[in-house]
Formats: C-alpha cells, sequence, structure tokens
C-alpha cells in the first residue's frame, strides 16, 4: 500500500520514510531464522540474569552490608554500594546478551536483533540509575534531562549519526570557533566537573578542619587555595573536552584582564588583603575585634572578599578585608591574651579611705572569673569629687565584658555589698539652698 506524500510538508514525508524502514526491519526480523534465534538468546539472557541476580543480591546484601553503628569511611563506601543493587539486573542481562551476540555474529554472521536488545538492557541500567541510584538532586537532573535521552537515541541506533550532524554546525566567537555539539558536550562535562570540585572542596575543607593542630588562619588559606585549584583545574578540563584552543584565549584575556584591572581593583585589594590575613593570622574566626571606624564584633566567617563579624546584638557587619589592613584594628581575642577592666566607685568624705583599698581588693578577689595574674584586682584612689572621693578598681579577666558575660555588674555588686557590710556610705549629691532676705509671708 502507497501513498502520495508528495504535498506534505518535509517533516511529515521524512517521519514516512522512517515509519517504512521500521516497518521492512520489523518484517526482515520477524521472517528470519536468524531473528528468531535472536529472539530466543534475548530471552535466555533476560531469564538467567533473573536467576543469577537473585542469588547475587542476597549475597552481596549479606556482604556490604556494615554492622549497626558503624561510621567509617569503609562502612559508608559499603552503604553506598548496597544503593547500586538494582542495577544488578539489567546489567547482567546485558552481560549476558554480549555473550550470545558474540555467538550469534560467528553462526550466522548478523546480529541485529540481539544488538538492539543489549542497547534495551543498557537503556533500562541508566534510567534505574538516574530514578533509584542516584540521590544527590543536580545529578538526579542532569541524568533526567541528558543521560537518559542520550540512553535512548543510543538505543534506537540514531546517536552517532545525530553528533555527526551537530558536529557539522560550528558556532563562531571571534578567534573562537566551536561545533554545537563541542557546546553540548561542554555543559554536560562542565556541569559533572563542576559539581565534582563542590564536592571534592567540601570534603577537603571538611578534613583541613579537622587537622586542630593548624592555625585556624592556616586552615582558612589552605582550603581557599585548594578551592581555587580544583575550580581552575575544572575550567581548564571543560575548555580542553569542548576543543577550544586555549592560545586562542590569549587575546580575549589580554583586555579582561585589563577591564578588570582598571574596574575591579577594590575587589584585587580585598582578595589580596584577605590572603595577608589568613597568612599572619593577626584576626581570624573566632576572634573579638574592634575596627577604627567603631564597628565591633565576633569574626564568624572570612571570605575572599570581606570578613562577618556577628554582634552581641545578633547582626552581621560584613567588613572589607581591605580595612584590617589599612586601618586600626584592637583585637581583644589575640594569642588568648586576658583583658583589663575598672569599675568605678565613690565614697563619702566621712570614710577613712586608708580602709578602701584592701577591702574592695579582697572582695573582687573573690569572684570565680577574676584572675591574679598579670595582675590581682587593684584598688586606686582617683579623686575628689563634688560629693564624695572617687576610687576605681581595676581586674583582669579572659574574656569579653559583654554577651553572656558581665564582669563589670558583678563587680559592682561586690563593691556595694563590701562597703555596707563594712559601715561605708556611698555618697549622693547633696545641695545647700541660700535664701537671703526675709521669708515671703503667707497669708492665711
Amino acid at each position: 500500500m502507497e501513498f502520495d506524500l508528495s504535498t506534505q510538508p518535509e517533516i511529515v514525508q521524512r517521519g514516512a520514510e522512517y515509519a517504512i524502514i521500521a516497518w521492512e526491519l520489523a518484517k526482515s526480523w520477524a521472517l528470519s531464522p536468524a531473528a528468531w534465534s535472536q529472539f530466543a538468546l534475548l530471552v535466555l539472557a533476560y531469564v538467567l540474569a533473573i536467576l543469577v541476580s537473585r542469588r547475587l543480591r542476597g549475597f552481596l546484601t549479606r556482604i556490604l552490608t556494615p554492622a549497626e553503628g558503624l561510621e567509617n569511611l569503609l562502612a559508608r563506601a559499603r552503604r553506598t554500594s548496597l544503593l547500586t543493587l538494582p542495577l544488578l539486573l539489567p546489567l547482567l542481562a546485558y552481560l549476558f546478551t554480549a555473550i550470545g551476540e558474540s555467538v550469534v555474529r560467528s553462526l550466522f554472521d548478523s546480529g541485529a536483533v540481539i544488538a538492539f536488545g543489549k542497547r534495551v538492557f543498557l537503556f533500562l541500567a541508566v534510567r534505574i540509575l538516574v530514578r533509584d541510584v542516584i540521590a544527590d538532586p543536580f545529578l538526579k537532573l542532569l541524568g533526567r534531562y541528558a543521560l537518559v535521552p542520550v540512553a535512548a537515541l543510543y538505543m534506537f541506533g540514531v546517536l552517532d549519526p545525530l553528533m555527526a550532524k551537530l558536529g557539522e554546525m560550528t558556532i563562531s566567537l571571534g578567534n573562537i570557533s566551536f561545533s554545537v555539539m563541542a557546546l553540548i558536550r561542554g555543559v554536560i562535562a562542565g556541569g559533572v566537573l563542576f559539581w565534582l570540585g563542590g564536592w571534592s572542596n567540601r570534603q577537603t575543607t571538611q578534613f583541613i578542619e579537622n587537622q586542630k593542630e593548624m592555625r585556624p588562619s592556616l586552615r582558612q588559606l589552605t582550603s581557599k587555595a585548594i578551592e581555587f585549584t580544583i575550580f581552575a583545574i575544572a575550567f581548564l578540563l571543560l575548555l580542553n573536552i569542548m576543543g577550544i584552543n586555549l592560545s586562542a584565549l590569549a587575546v580575549i584575556g589580554g583586555a579582561i584582564g585589563v577591564g578588570l584591572g582598571f574596574g575591579l581593583q577594590k575587589i584585587a585589594s580585598n582578595f589580596i588583603s584577605g590572603v595577608i590575613l589568613l597568612i599572619e593570622g593577626q584576626a581570624t574566626v573566632g576572634d573579638f575585634v574592634e575596627l577604627d571606624g567603631g564597628e565591633s564584633g565576633q569574626i564568624v566567617k572570612m571570605t575572599a572578599r570581606a570578613a562577618v563579624l556577628e554582634t552581641f546584638d545578633g547582626r552581621w557587619i560584613v567588613v572589607p578585608n581591605e580595612d584590617f589592613i589599612t586601618t586600626r584594628v584592637i583585637n581583644y581575642s589575640d594569642s588568648g591574651s586576658a583583658n583589663r577592666y575598672e569599675a568605678p566607685f565613690s565614697v563619702s568624705y566621712d570614710t577613712d579611705i586608708n580602709r578602701v583599698p584592701a577591702i574592695i581588693e579582697a572582695a573582687v578577689a573573690t569572684h570565680p572569673d577574676v584572675l591574679d595574674l598579670p595582675y590581682p584586682p587593684d584598688c586606686e584612689l582617683r579623686g575628689f569629687g563634688d560629693s564624695g572621693i572617687d576610687f576605681a578598681v581595676e581586674f583582669w579577666v579572659n574574656g569579653l565584658d559583654d554577651g553572656p558575660n558581665k564582669y563589670t555588674s558583678d563587680v559592682l555588686f561586690l563593691i556595694w555589698n563590701a562597703l555596707r557590710d563594712n559601715g561605708i556610705e556611698i555618697p549622693y549629691p547633696h545641695r545647700v539652698v541660700e535664701i537671703k532676705g526675709a521669708l515671703p509671708q503667707v497669708e492665711v
């Protein structure tokens, strides 16, 4: 039966041609003894794969299941291997079919049917891999929209012609030219490479952070250097996969470098300042710092561009790294040094001030966080005020008098109680009002 499709669109005519080819191929397979033998081998290979996979699945499950509560690297690898067991059936079917294909080709000098069946089993394996094995959201998305369609095209035997057609289509950008196939390959490979780069960077960073014998600043610098190296290698591999000649990037790279030099001076300055900070270790994560501009807080994060300070009221302040190099910085936590504070107070003029220093120093020394070294509490006479005699007690503590710590408040309580227990009065302002002349008379 023939149809006149000359008046139909080209796509309809092309579809009809493919349909006729498929029909002729199916008819030749249905009427060929060699095709029937290949169908029989396909069924045999699948049944054999089912039987073998059932036995292997139980055996591998027992071997790969780690002991309860075991969390070392080998245990995690064994648990990951357990996730791949659904691939056992299609891969065994693919293996047995490949063996059957070699036998059929040696007997009949053809194996189109069994080769198609082998590609079907491979497609099923890819589909199970994307659907049941891969757990990462990005890899699952890449597998669903890239790996599975490629496997489907390979199954129907149209992958190579399509790749050749896309390879003939080129895109030019100045001195750089690449094919559409190279672009598609670059997108897929780029996604995989940068995912691998991110994963390896996370693993490396976690390993470095566990090296507690290294200084925090050195750990940060090492992590950043490894991160830069990993993604630089991934970028170069991506260009190589896409077939882009790296020498062709020289002119464009030079122009971009000049533009970056003029337009991104601040970013470059902050990046270099961040490297200097990490090398010298004068300010690192965990330190409480106060900048010349008045910003103060604990450093909770240091990036290539800026440091993040967290204040005691929960706010985050982003400070460019350059400010740590070009301005004055007070580090209250550097080298674990103690900090000195003072608590001012006054006593009445009726007091024997020679008793005050010993009383106050003994009271402040009872505070559990007040240190004897580098200096014990020291009570000093500061002056004679309008209402009383001014004193101040200096004391040293390991920590900051803010946030969870209330050192000055605690010391003032101790001073109050000590003065009260010893009968020493804390003065308050007195005013004497002198009225000249007679008092005004009030009529009743």
